[in-house]
């Protein structure tokens, strides 16, 4: 029997539940895991962690896995408008019903283990996904990766997508610490993806170490890239001829490899038709990664929050030609570096609006505009009480040919996406 009356309730709850709202580590999944959920998995699963990229990789893998005629499940975070997006099964989001009855599943398993709000939700999707026996799961994870709870369950194939600067509080303070954290979903005697040639080293010695086998950009793998098209070279020598990623962005090149690359290591247990990987690439589509919303004024959110984040958008916008001026919403989380976020996007961006999101861990507009006045140049910035009020003075400042650039954090990109629907009817 569902504990509460509907999913708001729930998940107003597991906000309390436990004392932390970032706890690290394996054991409290492990032992509610342990009385609610089979030993071993039905199917393959592919788990992607990394910095940047985690989301469109997975958005990439399940279109690339449905094209093929496969049912997928598929587990990521965070969401931007509704939780539901964060599970999907056969390409759609769970409903508000099976959901909650997973949550009170989870609950009469969980005792008296206090759960995160991460580690909660977790569970209810590997119970959701275990009863559905799809072919494919793929679990993109939260923070870090080796204490992250989709850690639990071991991959068939690991993707790392990229390592940065980012969660320092909980990963280390250097790309080599933060690496080793990111490894820790390899697995010996199994593929470990990395989808960055200049990944620091610590990351492909720790695959190596623990006996995981390596196919990384650059070396095992490659990315051929001519004005008719791109090859992707797999460690076998392959040469696969494919269209364009829909998703924008030379980055995402990468992030394709890495799907393909999982696909064709699986290809026994899921093989796939290479027309199958053309599509998914040319079918994956996922909000908030520079997603452009034509019209007078152009849109374009980013759900960027880091530094290289933050350079891969400021080389998207410079592509991206318009007579206008640039304007940009910006609200950041606390545990966020500011200057190396707005540091990039100096010179593309003509005036500031910042804001303070509702969200308990939003940084104060004074760190914001702090770093805007660090970086020099010519732009101003205006400070706005709440999202909705910068989302106002920026739509009143902008003229047909600007760009309004919405970005900094999943909130500020759901913010933003939310006005352009209210203004739009």
């Amino acid at each position: 029997m569902n504990r509460f009356p509907d999913l708001d309730a729930w998940l107003q709850w597991q906000l309390r539940l436990h004392p932390q709202s970032i706890a690290l580590g394996l054991e409290r999944v492990a032992a509610v895991w342990a009385r609610l959920g089979p030993a071993r998995l039905p199917c393959p699963l592919i788990t992607v962690g990394g910095t940047n990229g985690k989301g469109s990789c997975v958005a990439m893998l399940e279109a690339m896995a449905r094209a093929a005629g496969y049912r997928t499940a598929v587990y990521s975070s965070p969401h931007l408008l509704r939780y539901n997006e964060r599970i999907r099964l056969g390409g759609q989001e769970i409903g508000d019903e099976p959901l909650c009855e997973a949550f009170a599943r989870v609950e009469a398993a969980r005792g008296a283990t206090a759960l995160t709000y991460f580690e909660f939700g977790t569970l209810a999707a590997m119970d959701l996904f275990v009863r559905a026996e799809p072919e494919l799961m793929i679990l993109e994870v939260g923070l870090g990766g080796r204490l992250d709870a989709v850690n639990l369950w071991d991959a068939d194939v690991a993707i790392v997508t990229s390592i940065g600067l980012d969660h320092t509080a909980w990963l280390g303070t250097s790309l080599d610490q933060i690496a080793v954290e990111k490894a820790g979903i390899f697995r010996a005697h199994r593929p470990a993806v990395i989808a960055q040639a200049d990944a620091p080293a610590s990351l492909r010695e720790q695959a190596e170490r623990i006996g995981s086998r390596p196919v990384q950009l650059g070396r095992e793998m490659r990315v051929e890239r001519s004005d008719a098209g791109w090859i992707w070279v797999g460690p076998d020598g392959e040469r696969l001829a494919l269209p364009e990623p829909a998703m924008r962005g030379t980055v995402q090149y990468a992030n394709a490899a890495a799907a393909i690359a999982a696909m064709r290591l699986l290809r026994e247990s899921v093989p796939a038709p290479i027309a199958a990987l053309r599509i998914g690439l040319q079918q994956a589509r996922l909000p908030g990664r520079f997603q452009v919303v034509p019209g007078p004024v152009t849109w374009i959110l980013d759900v960027a929050h880091n530094g290289e984040a933050a350079q891969a958008l400021a080389a998207n916008l410079r592509t991206f030609t318009k007579p206008g001026r640039c304007r940009a919403v910006l609200a950041m989380l606390e545990d966020k570096s500011p200057a190396k976020f707005i540091e990039p996007l100096t010179p593309l961006v003509a005036e500031w609006f910042l804001a303070a999101s509702d969200d308990a861990r939003a940084m104060p507009c004074e760190r914001l505009d702090a770093a805007v006045a660090e970086q020099g140049g010519i732009a101003v910035s205006r400070h706005c009480a709440t999202l909705d009020m910068a989302l106002r003075e920026v739509t009143a400042a902008s003229s047909p040919g600007d760009v309004v650039l919405v970005t900094g954090s999943f909130v500020t990109v759901a913010a933003g996406l939310r006005w352009i629907e209210s203004t739009s009817r």
